[in-house]
This record gives structure tokens, sequence and C-alpha cells, in this order.
């Protein structure tokens, strides 16, 4: 078959340059149209439920809306976890999916539930809504507003009205999220004491308020041959008309809403969140990017459509748009990992000069490159997958591989015309001939090392979870182009060569190059010393095998490195209760602070939340974010810095995480840090007592960093509780008691006002000073059965406490106590933290402890790559076996592992001495790799001996011969491995880093004890076997032939 594959390549040659030709434009025209990501789309399927329940405890919402909706869709199919969160007057339930369930069907699933639970939730709560579709890389940009005159009302109304319908008109936004300012709308606030004077009532008041300010619809009128629409024009913005309302007729006097109230246009309260923009008061807009829509693309069409609007904006107002853009990262991660692809690529061209000093031999292997990275990115077209930094790196660590099986074949074609010049003219064979016997001499050895190294990869596509959506991309680029190369090695290779190098006339043919000269010459004299001293070199390398064991098992361990996104994620809690405006001070603080951090660019701060924003964060809590440019500190050293100012803070719990880590994090665990304690119960303040022990005990652990407790601390409240008798003796019905709490304190939205496109709310409720205190709302006037009476007469009104958030899993009450890792491996502070709850904290009945986070998942990768990587050295034998027919020399190759081990722990020990899930990653893959070596060599012996040379100088000339090829494509796959290895801190290159690290470092001993160690192994094997042209080796012929 491969016979008659390279004969037809020969045969056709110009059928093969124009396939090569045609695969070239194709693939650069491709690429060239191919979407652009930072990684893969790494989404659980995750459906989110939000319901608005206004001015509901938070005890009110779990139990009447946030129960509901978790006890519908928790049986629903494929649902993995679910998990909510009650604050006050909202609820957030995420519904979370098994991995692979197709998001759409996971939405439908969830609306035909939430269909039933409509009916019953309480009147007053809206519709539960389901989330937009997006990702955890969904938010692409962050827009901050700030004015010099305009008011923060007339910016926040531009922001609603202006600019957002623009943001959402175009193709690829989800969501448009607009938070601080003031929002607009018109306030009716009534007067008790107005009220109680013209002797109106509430029921009156709303009777008259309720769709005032609504058109009528008077039908059609046929006259004159003409149909005239009949409208009742009430609907108005006139503040002066919306208070000429009649309320009643007191005799023939009518009194308005003019009288008994005032009407204006206000602020509406209460705020749910602010928002500011380097220190000052600003409107800041996230906007969100539907699923499969290119970054890169959607941020240049937002970028004009912002450029667009600006002229048609006040003057004062100014639009950053450098708070957070993802397509920094992209781009930066791009370019870092395209220039390591380049590096890597001069390394390999300097490398096959060295050996061959034949410019048409070097471009011959180089050619291979380019084809074999085109057909990979064609691949990932097909499969639906986008150019990110995880198919770009498997490109990366591939590059040095792909010229691999054109070296073998170029330098044996090379070999073969050498020693056809030196022959007497007439026994001389053709150029084709040549190259096609040279060819055919490798075919085996190439396409096994081939399918040796594609099984080493295959575990990556047995993990799951987020690490298998990130790293699969990888496995697949690396290797399409490496069955791309052994394709252009046996079609495109010979071709090349048969035109190239056979025309070649000149007399250096008939010399090696210098530098492979000198190194066989050296290699000579180093192989026969080790030959005298076998047990001398093996002894040494047991020794250093075990040194290497030692080193791997005090290594740390953790999932995935820390990413370089160029940007912070600070967030900042204070005690619950606090109001929004202390907890806007404190966060203008910490702005000021971090602003005085010379490499922090720019920062921006949301405190609170906007309405239907699953982001449900309390007014306690303030997220942050804050661009960075590095100079000359290190990412850790400006991490340290600000730590160590945040630290001044009084009474403040501080998070510092970078965009896209913390809601990855976010994603694995339920909480926006790399290790996070959940404590499950029933009781929240013994929960939150139990929560501060746990910290009190961790908190002198090695390596924690910003270890807090959530904040499920009671806040106040004011508890109103009705007097049933003196309901019953003033005839005040429960609902109506009800309604006076609503309408009176928290107000009532009774119509909208229009002004042009716009609307804004109308709201009715009491005004300002009655309730400013506690004991303006107990003199507060109501009116019960016609009698105005003070409030306190028919309600006890007093000062209790409740809780501030109530987070949920899976139906049972969680706190979390979460922290971060710095400057130590994340499995070894996990287990620290484990050793000590389990020794020092006792759980009352009921209550459990669950450990979650990043860790979770390295160790069920972890799992999953040692089950995978077994089968995977199983198969690498039975092909070893298929090739040599010969347990022994099978096994022999497969001492590649062990010293290949041994260089990939040094370059972890002496780097960060961490193994993430990349770096076992890393560990497999070169397991493939450096099998190659072992294979070439011990396929070039049988040949010799099959030829009747002894077995010392079968091994000595086989050797020899195999080295250049061996030390070229070694080279090659390990030098292309440097960018990647040394550029670990540079944005894009982090998880690919770790695996080059381990890569080089193990193809460098491999190759350097290779040269030894399978020799010595080779003839103590075959010692007992003086003859290996027997029954094996012929069944070897046979099947190659």
């Amino acid at each position: 078959m491969l016979n008659k594959i390279i004969k037809f390549s020969l045969t056709n040659r110009l059928f093969v340059l124009v396939g090569a030709v045609l695969l070239l434009v194709g693939g650069i025209y491709t690429t060239a149209r191919m979407e652009v990501d930072v990684f893969p789309d790494l989404n659980a399927p995750t459906v989110v439920v939000m319901t608005e329940a206004k001015g509901m405890a938070p005890e009110e919402v779990e139990r009447l809306v946030t129960f509901p909706v978790e006890t519908a869709v928790n049986g629903a199919t494929d649902v993995r976890r679910v998990r909510s969160s009650s604050t006050t007057g909202f609820s957030v339930v995420w519904v979370e999916f098994d991995w692979g369930t197709d998001i759409y069907r996971a939405r439908q699933i969830v609306s035909e539930k939430l269909a039933v639970v409509g009916e019953s939730l309480p009147p007053t709560v809206g519709n539960p809504t389901l989330g937009p579709q997006s990702s955890i890389l969904g938010e692409v940009m962050i827009l901050g507003l700030t004015a010099d005159s305009t008011s923060m009302q007339d910016l926040r109304t531009l922001a609603d009205w202006t600019i957002r319908p623009r943001l959402l008109s175009m193709g690829g936004v989800a969501q448009v999220t607009v938070l601080g300012g003031d929002i607009k709308e018109y306030q009716i606030l009534l007067s008790p004491d107005k009220m109680r004077h013209y002797g109106v009532g509430l029921d009156e008041v709303m009777a008259a308020a309720n769709d005032m300010n609504t058109n009528a619809a008077g039908g059609i009128l046929y006259e004159f041959g003409n149909e005239y629409i009949i409208r009742g024009i009430l609907s108005t913005d006139r503040v002066e008309a919306l208070g000429k309302t009649v309320v009643k007729r007191v005799g023939s006097v009518p009194v308005t809403l003019e009288n008994i109230a005032e009407i204006k246009v206000g602020a509406k309260t209460p705020k749910l969140g602010t928002a500011s923009h380097r220190a000052k008061d600003a409107v800041l807009m996230t906007v969100t990017k539907q699923p499969a829509t290119s970054t890169l693309d959607l941020t240049e069409k937002l970028d004009a459509a912002v450029a667009d609007l600006k002229p048609s904006l006040p003057a004062d107002v100014q639009i950053a748009s450098d708070i957070f853009r993802q397509q920094r990262f992209i781009d930066s991660s791009i370019d870092n990992i395209r220039k390591s692809l380049y590096e890597g690529g001069v390394f390999v061209v300097i490398v096959l000069f060295l050996f061959l000093m034949n410019v048409r031999t070097t471009l011959i292997s180089l050619v291979t490159i380019p084809l074999s990275l085109l057909v990979s990115i064609l691949t990932l077209k097909f499969m639906g997958l986008t150019i990110n930094t995880m198919s770009i790196g498997g490109m990366a660590i591939a590059i040095g591989s792909l010229v691999d099986d054109a070296i073998v074949d170029v330098e044996n074609v090379y070999k073969r015309l050498r020693e056809n010049r030196r022959l007497p003219e007439a026994e001389r064979r053709t150029t084709l001939q040549v190259v096609f016997n040279a060819s055919r001499e490798v075919r085996m050895p190439i396409l096994n090392s081939t399918f040796i190294i594609v099984v080493s990869f295959v575990p990556l596509f047995f993990l799951t979870g987020m690490e298998g959506r990130m790293l699969r991309p990888l496995g697949i680029a690396f290797i399409t182009a490496l069955f791309a190369s052994t394709l252009v090695a046996l079609t495109l290779t010979p071709v090349l060569c048969s035109y190239l190098l056979g025309r070649d006339r000149r007399e250096r043919l008939d010399r090696e190059p210098f530098v492979v000269r000198h190194l066989q010459r050296w290699y000579k004299t180093a192989l026969e010393w080790a030959l005298r001293r076998k047990r001398l070199v093996l002894g040494s390398l047991a020794v250093l095998l075990a040194v290497a064991l030692g080193l791997f098992f005090s290594l740390g361990r953790s999932f995935l490195p820390a990413f370089n996104e160029g940007s912070f994620t600070i967030n900042v809690s204070t005690l619950p209760g606090i109001s929004l405006e202390e907890s806007d001070r404190i966060g203008r603080r910490t702005e000021e602070l971090l602003l005085s951090v010379p490499e922090i660019q720019t920062v921006a701060r949301k405190t609170g939340r906007a309405e239907l924003d699953e982001h449900a964060l309390g007014v306690n809590t303030s997220e942050i974010e804050a661009p960075f440019e590095l100079g000359k500190r290190s990412k850790d050293e400006v991490l340290a810095e600000i730590r160590s100012k945040l630290k001044t803070l009084p009474g403040v719990n501080v998070e510092i995480g970078q965009p896209i880590s913390h809601r990855i994090d976010a994603m694995l665990s339920g909480t926006q840090a790399n290790i996070a304690i959940k404590l499950f119960g029933t009781d929240l303040n013994r929960m939150f007592s139990i929560g501060n022990s746990i910290k009190s005990e961790i908190q002198g652990v090695e390596g924690i960093a910003d270890l807090n407790v959530e904040q499920q601390i009671e806040r106040p409240q004011l508890q109103i509780t009705p007097r049933r008798e003196m309901l019953a003796k003033y005839g005040v019905t429960p609902a109506e008691f009800a309604e006076m709490v609503d309408v009176y304190l928290a107000g009532a939205t009774v119509s909208q006002v229009y002004e042009g496109n716009r609307s804004f709310d109308l709201t009715v409720k009491v005004d300002d000073a009655s309730r400013r205190t506690m004991d303006d709302i107990r003199n507060l006037t109501v009116d019960a059965a016609g009698a105005k009476i003070p409030f306190s007469e028919i309600a006890d009104i007093r000062s209790a406490a409740g809780p501030n958030t109530i987070n949920r899993e899976n139906v049972s009450r969680k706190i979390v106590i979460s922290a971060n890792v710095a400057g130590r491996d994340l499995q070894g502070v996990v287990d620290d933290i484990r050793r000590i709850v389990g020794e020092k904290i006792t759980l009352p009945e009921g209550y459990r402890i669950e450990y979650g986070g990043q860790f979770e998942s390295a160790q069920a990768a972890s799992r999953t790559l040692l089950l995978t990587s077994i089968m995977s050295i199983a198969v690498i034998f039975l092909l070893l076996f298929a090739q040599f027919r010969d347990l022994k020399q099978s096994a022999v190759v497969l001492l590649n592992l062990p010293l290949a081990l041994i260089g990939g722990v040094f370059a972890l020990f002496f780097t960060d001495g961490i193994v993430s899930i990349p770096a076992i990653i890393g560990f497999i893959s070169l397991f493939g790799i450096a099998t190659r070596n072992g294979m070439l060599l011990i396929d070039r012996y049988n040949e010799l001996r099959r030829e009747g040379l002894p077995l010392r100088e079968a091994v000595l000339h086989g050797s020899l011969d195999r080295l250049n090829p061996i030390l070229m494509t070694a080279l090659t796959s390990a030098l292309a491995l440097i960018p990647l290895a040394l550029g670990g801190e540079l944005p894009g290159n982090e998880i690919q880093s770790p695996m080059a690290k381990v890569m080089l470092g193990g193809l460098l001993t491999s190759t350097l004890l290779n040269g030894f160690i399978i020799p010595i192994m080779y003839m103590l094997t075959s010692r007992k076997e003086p003859d290996v042209s027997g029954k094996a080796s012929e069944k070897t012929v046979l099947i190659e032939e």
C-alpha cells in the first residue's frame, strides 16, 4: 500500500505538485476567514432563571419564589446541579446540565417546567425570565459613560434609550446590562396629612391612578368615504396635566391629585446599584455576546457603533471603552503563540541547515510545515472549531515533529544518492529508482512512529468537562498536522527530492556535512566507551531514574496554570445591611488605592446589581475591573502590592482574580475563587459561626490568600405585623393592609409615561418626609374604613434582623468559605485544609462539608489520564511488536519512556515545580515522540544483521548511521518548543508552556541517553540470539512486502 503511494507520487509528479499548490492556496484563504477566539467553547450548558420580587425579604423570596422554581427544574432530564441565590427582591436560579447537552434543548426543557410554576407564584412577583444565552467568555466589552455637566439621570436615560438599543441591534450581541446613574420615573408622592384633610382614602387614589395615563381606543368611524381611527388621547408627559386628575368630589368641589400629592420627575428608589469610572460617578454598560460569535469582529462593530453615536450625544459625555476588552487578551495571546510558532520554525531551519549543510534538502523538509498546518486548520474549520490559543498551541507543539518524517526520508534519499554517486557509471541507477528505494526503506518506521505519537495523544480525548473542552482542540490540531506531515513525507517529499536533489552534480554530495562528521567522531568514541562499561552506565541510569521519581512525588499539584489576562477583577464586600451610599464610599476609596499602583491603567466599579442581572450582588459588594500593563515588576509583585494596600481598608473582604479565570472558577464550583469549602445546613447563623471557626483554623495554611467567609450574617429589618383584633375593629381586611404596606412604603407602579418612544414608570407612594424614620412610619396616617388613624394603631412596627442572601445548591442551604492560592501549589493547600478541618472542626447533625474548585477537576482529570495513558502505552507496545515481531526488542524501545520521564521531571523541578494537567499531558505525549528514536535504531540494527554483520559491528555501524536523523528529529522537536517553554508568563502561552517544558526536557534526556542505553540493551538482549535473520525477521519482511 505504502509502496504504491510512493510509486504513484513519483509517476505523477506534476499532479502531486499542483495538488500541493491548491492545498496551499485553499488553506491560506480559509485561514484568513476563520473565526478567532481566546479559548474553545468552555461553557457548561447552563440556563439562568431570574425573577424580580420587588421589596420581598430574602426568606420570602426563598420560600415563595426560589423553592418552587428549583423544585420544578430539579427533576428535568440531564440536570446535574441546581444552584440558587435569594436576595432582597430578587431570585436567580442556575440550572446546570450535563456536558454535551444541546443548550437550545436545555432552554426548552426549563421553559416547559417554568410554564407550570408561573401560576403558583405570588401575584406581586414578576414572571420568571430566562437569562440570555451566553458563555463564561461572553463578556466582550465594558463601556463607561461619564459627564461633566449632564446629570446622572440624563446620562442613564441616554444609556438606556439611545446607546443600549443601538448596541442590541447589532448581530451577535446577546445582552447589554446597564448599571449606575439614576433611573428616571414620574412620581406621585402622597401627603398623608393632605389626604386626611380632604378625606381621601388610599383605595380612591389607586382607583384614580391605575391606568390613568393610558390612551383609549374608540374603534373606527366611516365618514365622507374615509376611515377614521378614533383615539382617546389620555397619555401625557406633562406633570401639570397629571396633577389635574380627579380623585373624588367633596360636594361640588373636585379633589385632584395635585391637592393631595406632589407630582414630579425623580430618581427611582431604592437603587439596586451604582457605578463609577476612575473614582467618578459613571454609567457602566456590559456587552455580552451570543455563542459562536467572533469576539474580534463584534468588538470592531461595537467600536464603529460607539464612534457613530458620539456626535449625537451631549458634548460633555465621554465614553471609555478601555475598561475591559476581551479583544486585548485575544490579540496578545494569539500574537504571542504565533510568535512562538515562528520562532520555533526558525530553530527548525537552523537545525536542518547545520546537519544537512544543503539549502535544497532544508527547503524540502520545511515544505512539510505550512502544508501540515493548513491541513490542520482546514480540519478545524470542517469540525466547526475556531482558531484559538489551544489549537494554535497544538500546532506550535507539533511544529518540530512535523518535519521529522520528511527529515528521515530526505536524509535517507540524500545518503543513497551520495552512495549512488560513488558507484561506477555503469552500475548507477536512475534518480527516480534511488529516490523510490530510499523512501521505501524508511516508510514503515515513518508510519509506525506517527501512529505511536497519535496513540500517545489519545488520552486527551477521554477528558470530560471543562478541561476536555479546553484541551481537545489542541489534540485535534496536533494529530491532524502530524498525519498530514506523514502523508507529505510519503508523497510530496519524494517528488521534491527527485527534482531538487537528483540534479546536484557537485562533489559535495560525496562528503558528510562538517557538523555531522564531528558529531559522529565524538559519538563513536563515547559509544565504544559506554559499551565497554555497561554496568556503570546502567547503574548510573537507575540512580538518575530513582532521583527523578523522588522529585516527581515531591512536586506540587495544580489544575491549570495561572493565566495572565492583563486585567484584575477585584471583589470587595462589607457587612450586609450597609447603605448603598456607604458601600459606594468604600468602593471609591478602593479605586483610589488601585489607581496609586503604577501598573494599573484604569479602574471601573460596579456596586450592587443591575435590573435582571444574573450577577446578583448585594449593595454591600463591589466588583472592580482593573486593566494593567506590566513593566519592570512581575504580575505576582503587583498583586502583592495591591493586596497590601487593600489591607488598609477596615471591615472589608477582598478577593482578587482575573475576568476569565474567576468565571471558570464560578462555573466549576459556583464560587469565584480557586477553593470553595461549601458548608451545608439549615440554620444560617449557626452555619456562619461554623464558617468563621473554619476560617480561623485554616488561615495559617501556607499559600492561602483572599480567605473569606460568605457574608451570610443577618441584616437589619423593619417588621410590620398586623394587630388582628384592631384590623377587625376598623374593618380593614388583610389584603387592604398589604396594599398599605406595598403602596405607602414600597410604592406601586400604576401606569407608564411616554416621551416619544421612551417609556417611564408612573409610581404612587408616600412622600419621603412621611417615611424617613421608624417613628415617621409609626405615625403615618392611614385610612381605616373612613377613619384616619396612625399606622401604629393597627400594626406593631419593630426593628429585627433577617438574612441578607440565602444561597442554595441542590435544594440545600449553603455558606461558602472561599480562598485563592498564592506562591504554592493548589493541591498542597487543599490537602492541608482538609487535614485541619477534619481534625479541628466538629459538625452538628445534619450539617456537612463539600470541597469544590479547580482541584476537583484536576483529580478527575488525573485519574482519567492515568487509566488512558496505561492503555496508550499498551497500544504503543502492540504497534512496536507489529513492527519488530519481537517482545524483547519492543520492550527495549519502551525504555525511552523512563529516559524521557527523567528530563521532564527535572524540567519541571527547575522551573515552576508544579505538575498541572497540561504537564501530565506533556509527559504522555512525550512517550510517543521519544519512542521514535528507539524504533529507528533497532530497525537499522536488524537490517544490518540481516545483511550479515556481527552484533557489535551492527550496533556501532547502525548507531552512527541513524545518528543524523535521530539528532535532527529530536532537536527540531525539542528546540521548536523553546519559545513556548520560556514564554510561560505571556498571555496565551500559559497552558502550552508546562507541556513544552516537559517535552523539551524529556526529549533532550531521552535523545542523549537513547544513544547509549538502547545499544547496550540491544546487545544484552541479543547475545543469546546471534542471528536475527530467522523466523521473526522473515515475518517482518513478509509483512513489509
